[in-house]
C-alpha cells in the first residue's frame, strides 16, 4: 500500500512543491476544502477529505476532518498488532505525513474591525486535533505546521528516509505550535472581557535580574519577565550583563525587523526577507533588507554609519561567519537573532563585551500582545501596534501613479516609519534606509533631517511620515531634495493643499488611512 499524506493548510506557502515532492516519493494525497482546490488547480492529484472518510462536511465545513478515517490513520501505532487489527477491520487506511497549519487567528483579530463572532470562528478546532495527534504518534508519523519547514524535510524524503530524530524535532515544533496557538486564543478573550468589564487589571511576573541600574546610574532598576517568552526567554551567548537601556533598545531593534518576518517565519502575510536593524536610544537609525543576513546587515550599517557606532543591531535570520564579519567592524553594544553559528561565535568572542542574545521565534509568538506604559499612580495598557500591514486599504490621491518600484519603496518605508518616535519621517529606497527624522516637535524639523542625513542619495526615493501633513510645507521641502513619492496616513483638513502640491511639484502621494504615532 502506498503512503498516505493529508494535507490542511490556511497558508499556501510552498504547498504545491511539497505535494509534488510527496507524490514523487509514492505518496498519495488527501485533502479537504482549499487546499484540494489548490492541489488541483495546479494539476496535482488528490483524494478530497470526504470522498476518504464517505463522510462529507457539515455545519458550514466546522466539521470535515474529525472522523475515525482521519484520526484512526493519524494515531494506530504501526508496531501494535491490535492498532493494526482494528484499522483492517475498519478499513482504514495509515496516514503517513500530516501537513497542517492553523485558521489565522492571529491575523483574524489584528483587523481594527473584527467581530467577536468572527474572531471566535477561526479559531481551529480540526487542525489542531489533526497536529496534536500526529505529534503524539511521532514515531510512525511526520507532521508540518510550517511553510519553513519543507526544505528540510523535502530533502530528507529524497535521501530515502524520514529519520526517528527529524519526526521527533517536528513534533516539538508542532506541540509549540498549538500551544502558542491556544495562547493567542485565551490572551485575546482575557483582553476582550478585561475590556468589556472595564475592572481591575492585574499582572504578576517573576523578577528576571536585578539590573546595575535604569536609565541612569542614580536610579534603580528590576527586569521582570514573562517566562519562556519575548526577550527574557533569550540565551545571552557572550558579553557584559544587559543593562535598562539595552533591553530597551533591543526591544525596539527587535520590533522593527519583524516586520520583514522572524527565523525564517514570515511577517503579516508577506514572505520572509532577510532583514537587519541598527538602533540607538530607541530609534532605528539603519535599516535594510537583502539577499541574506551579511548583505543585509552591511547594507543597514551602511545607512548611517556615523549614527551605528555604539548601536543595537537585530538581526531576523541565522548569523554566520559572513555577518559576524560586519558586526566587529565597528564597535556595538548588543545583537539579536535566532542563531549564531559556530563560525560566528568564534569570530565574535574576540569582542569579549559584546552582548549576543540568541531569541527563538517561538519565544516572540509566546509573548504576550498588550503593551504597558506606567503613569503617575496608574498604569496604560493597549495593544501592540504590530498588525499586518494592510496596502489594499492605501489610496493613490495624487494624478500621478507611483510605479512599481516606487510603490515597494512606499511599502518598506511605511513598515519603518511606524517604529520612530514621533514626529517620524522615513526616507528610503530600493529597502533600504537613506534617513529618518525622530522624535522633533514639528513635523518638518523631522523631515529636515531624513532628508539632511540622506543627502544626495534622496534624489529618486520615497518618504514617509507617521502621522499627516498639517501644511504642504513637507511635500515641498521633500520635492527640493529629489524625492518622487511620499505616503501618510491622511486626515488633515489641510490634505487638499498637500496632494496639491504633489500634483503641482508631480510627486505621488498614497495615503494609507491609519497613523502610527510612537511616544
Amino acid at each position: 500500500m502506498a503512503p498516505t499524506a493529508l494535507l490542511s493548510v490556511s497558508n499556501k506557502e510552498g504547498l504545491v512543491p511539497l505535494a509534488q515532492g510527496l507524490l514523487a516519493a509514492g505518496y498519495q494525497l488527501i485533502s479537504s476544502g482549499g487546499t484540494a482546490a489548490a492541489l488541483a488547480a495546479a494539476g496535482v492529484p488528490v483524494t478530497k477529505v470526504a470522498d476518504h472518510t464517505g463522510a462529507p462536511e457539515i455545519l458550514g465545513g466546522r466539521v470535515k476532518t474529525l472522523h475515525p478515517r482521519i484520526h484512526g490513520g493519524i494515531l494506530a501505532k504501526r508496531s501494535e498488532s491490535s492498532h493494526q487489527s482494528d484499522l483492517a477491520d475498519q478499513g482504514i487506511a495509515p496516514i503517513d505525513v500530516v501537513v497542517v497549519n492553523l485558521y489565522p487567528f492571529r491575523e483574524t483579530i489584528a483587523r481594527p474591525d473584527v467581530s467577536w463572532d468572527a474572531a471566535i470562528e477561526n479559531i481551529d478546532i480540526g487542525g489542531p486535533a489533526m497536529v496534536r495527534a500526529a505529534a503524539k504518534n511521532h514515531a510512525d508519523v511526520a507532521v508540518l505546521t510550517s511553510p519553513a519547514q519543507y526544505p528540510a524535510f523535502l530533502e530528507a524524503l529524497a535521501a530515502g528516509a524520514i529519520s526517528p530524530e527529524l519526526r521527533r524535532r517536528l513534533a516539538l515544533e508542532a506541540f509549540s505550535h498549538t500551544a502558542e496557538y491556544d495562547t493567542a486564543i485565551s490572551e485575546w478573550l482575557s483582553a476582550q472581557l478585561e475590556a468589556q468589564s472595564a475592572g481591575t487589571f492585574s499582572l504578576e511576573l517573576p523578577a528576571r535580574q536585578s539590573l546595575r541600574y535604569g536609565e541612569n546610574p542614580h536610579q534603580s532598576a528590576t527586569w521582570f519577565a514573562q517566562p519562556g517568552a519575548g526577550l527574557g526567554a533569550g540565551e545571552q551567548l557572550q558579553g557584559k550583563e544587559l543593562s535598562y537601556n539595552n533591553i530597551l533598545d533591543l526591544e525596539a531593534a527587535l520590533a522593527t525587523v519583524r516586520e520583514f518576518g522572524y527565523g525564517g517565519q514570515p511577517a503579516g502575510g508577506n514572505a520572509f526577507k532577510p532583514a537587519a536593524v541598527v538602533v540607538k536610544h530607541t530609534n532605528p537609525c539603519g535599516v535594510a533588507t537583502g539577499t541574506g543576513s551579511a548583505n543585509a546587515l552591511e547594507r543597514a550599517l551602511d545607512a548611517d554609519r556615523l549614527s551605528a557606532f555604539g548601536g543595537i543591531v537585530a538581526i531576523n535570520g541565522p548569523v554566520d561567519g559572513a555577518t559576524a564579519g560586519h558586526l566587529t567592524s565597528l564597535f556595538l553594544e548588543c545583537v539579536v537573532a535566532p542563531s549564531f553559528n559556530a563560525e560566528a561565535r568564534e569570530l565574535l568572542s574576540a569582542k569579549a563585551n559584546l552582548r549576543l542574545l540568541e531569541l527563538a521565534p517561538e519565544a516572540i509568538e509566546r509573548a504576550s500582545r498588550q503593551q504597558l506604559r506606567s503613569v503617575l499612580g496608574g498604569l496604560l495598557v493597549q495593544d501592540l501596534d504590530d498588525q499586518p500591514v494592510d496596502e489594499t486599504a492605501w489610496q493613490v490621491v495624487s494624478k500621478r501613479q507611483p510605479s512599481a518600484e516606487e510603490l515597494a519603496d512606499l511599502a518598506f518605508c511605511w513598515r519603518l516609519v511606524r517604529h520612530v518616535r514621533s514626529n517620524a519621517i522615513t526616507v528610503a529606497r530600493g529597502g533600504q534606509s537613506l534617513g529618518i527624522g525622530a522624535g522633533q516637535m514639528n513635523r518638518v524639523g523631522s523631515a529636515k533631517i531624513a532628508l539632511e542625513t540622506a543627502g544626495e542619495k534622496a534624489r529618486g526615493a520615497v518618504l514617509a511620515s507617521d502621522g499627516f501633513f498639517p501644511f504642504d510645507d513637507t511635500v515641498r521641502l521633500a520635492a527640493q531634495h529629489g524625492i518622487t513619492a511620499v505616503i501618510q496616513p491622511g486626515g488633515s483638513v489641510r490634505d487638499a493643499d498637500s496632494i496639491a502640491a504633489c500634483d503641482a511639484l508631480g510627486l505621488v502621494m498614497v495615503v494609507t488611512g491609519r497613523r502610527h504615532f510612537l511616544h
